[in-house]
């Protein structure tokens, strides 16, 4: 129950986090494993490598986030052992979500920013003994496979110098991804090994620790399903809203001209388009047509693009108008709100950094952010809006055209590389900087 007192936002810095346990940890066990609920229908085989109940004091658990079911995954792999989960901030403002969170001790964390109040609880709970769950890349996967961790994750884990547990997950996007939001049932994998003892971390670099973590996060599920061949539940909506990512035409190069119909993915200018099975096979419509074997490698060739462009153009600039909402102060939201609207403007990605100007709550309101401080965007349940931390505050933005989403989040990630990099290219992906100035600063950082 919020306090009338307390906005929403002060009660959850003022919230007192405990290792869970009792009756309602119980509760979320049943649950997990009751049949077409959770765990169970989901198929879900479970690999234990490593027992994490064997060790007595405690323990990082991270894992390659996949979908908003991991947490599913993730209880039913380690237990019995009870842990703290990490859950986004703008989690906990949903009815639907605050209350659970709050009866099973999870940990508010914002994204992509510096976050003290998180750490203040992490610590208290390994201080007690307790286990900490959470996702390094800060993120469920976007387009299919692995985004690189946050920068500082290996400083993290040194600092605290206790056991790191690693649940590797299969098949979790393909099950339910951020397109299309509905779970499209098939199998997922999991299986739990133990990364680093403290010994390991005492010895390894901060970038050594992160290196070995980027490596054994590589997945892409797509590529794994070629070999696997499972198929999925996807009741012909495997391509709905899959425009927002895939938004340029791999044939006639123009942008925002893709659609998205069901299982079907086109260009409304020239007609280049495929379906896509519950195999996520993406079969041209035709035989002209210029299709990539997945949305993973669809989004690779937009982002390589991308990287030739902002180097061609010094004055590159995109803009586009939405609508801009926050988080409530007072009531939770109901299950399908992601933020409350409270005005509108444009917003802009240039070489300088993130702009927006507008209105909020019908007074003028923009802001210019440096790409020191940011190098992506936040992209939650779905791709037809995003969010940022601004002043430490959330704002999610909607877009009038949802297909400048994709656009926008590797516009702002590779500007920050141009410009920053300090949250890096995977090695294994320089070829998309190839005969630029940060393909050579990758190869002498790698030697």
């Amino acid at each position: 129950m919020v306090s009338e007192k307390l906005t929403i936002a002060e009660a959850l810095d003022k919230r007192i986090v405990k290792k869970p346990g009792g009756i309602w940890w119980a509760g979320y066990t049943f649950l997990a494993h009751l049949p077409f609920v959770f765990g169970p229908k989901y198929h879900v085989t479970y690999e234990v490598i490593d027992n994490i109940n064997k060790e007595k004091g405690p323990a990082f658990i991270i894992w390659n986030h996949l979908s908003r079911r991991d947490y599913i995954f993730i209880k039913n792999i380690v237990e019995p052992r009870k842990f703290n989960m990490v859950a986004g901030y703008s989690e906990f403002f949903k009815s639907h979500l605050r209350p659970l969170f709050n009866k099973v001790e999870v940990i508010p964390k914002k994204e992509f920013v510096q976050d003290i109040a998180s750490i203040r609880l992490m610590t208290k709970i390994i201080k007690e003994g307790g286990t900490i769950s959470f996702a390094p890349e800060g993120t469920s996967s976007i387009y299919g496979c692995n985004q690189p961790i946050v920068p500082g994750t290996g400083r993290f884990l040194k600092y605290f110098n206790i056991p790191v547990y690693f649940v590797k997950l299969e098949g979790a996007y393909l099950t339910s991804h951020k397109t299309c939001t509905d779970d499209h049932i098939g199998k997922v994998n999991a299986t739990l090994t133990r990364m680093f003892s403290p010994e390991d971390l005492e010895k390894l670099s901060a970038e050594e620790i992160e290196n070995k973590i980027n490596l054994a996060f590589k997945h892409d599920d797509y590529a794994w399903n070629k070999e696997k061949r499972i198929k999925y539940r996807t009741k012909h909506k495997a391509a709905v809203n899959m425009s927002s990512m895939a938004y340029k035409c791999p044939k006639c190069g123009k942008e925002m001209t893709m659609r998205d119909d069901g299982d079907k993915l086109f260009c409304k200018e020239c007609g280049n388009g495929c379906t896509i099975n519950d195999y996520y096979d993406f079969i041209p419509l035709k035989k002209e047509c210029v299709i990539p074997e997945s949305l993973t490698k669809w989004v690779e060739f937009e982002r390589r693009d991308l990287i030739q462009d902002i180097r061609k153009d010094k004055n590159y600039s995109f803009s586009f108008e939405c609508e801009i909402g926050e988080l409530p102060k007072y009531k939770l939201m109901t299950k399908n709100r992601p933020a409350i609207k409270c005005g509108k403007g444009k917003f802009t990605i240039d070489h300088n950094g993130i702009h927006f100007a507008g209105t909020r709550n019908n007074k003028d309101f923009k802001f210019d952010l440096d790409y020191k401080a940011y190098y992506t965007l936040v992209i939650e349940e779905a791709t037809d809006i995003f969010a940022l931390f601004i002043n430490d505050e959330f704002l999610v933005f909607y877009p009038y055209d949802v297909r400048c989403v994709g656009k926008s989040l590797i516009l702002v990630e590779e500007m920050h590389r141009l410009h920053v990099n300090t949250w890096k290219n995977f090695p294994w992906n320089n070829h998309l900087y190839k005969g630029t100035e940060l393909e050579v600063k990758n190869k002498k950082g790698s030697k």
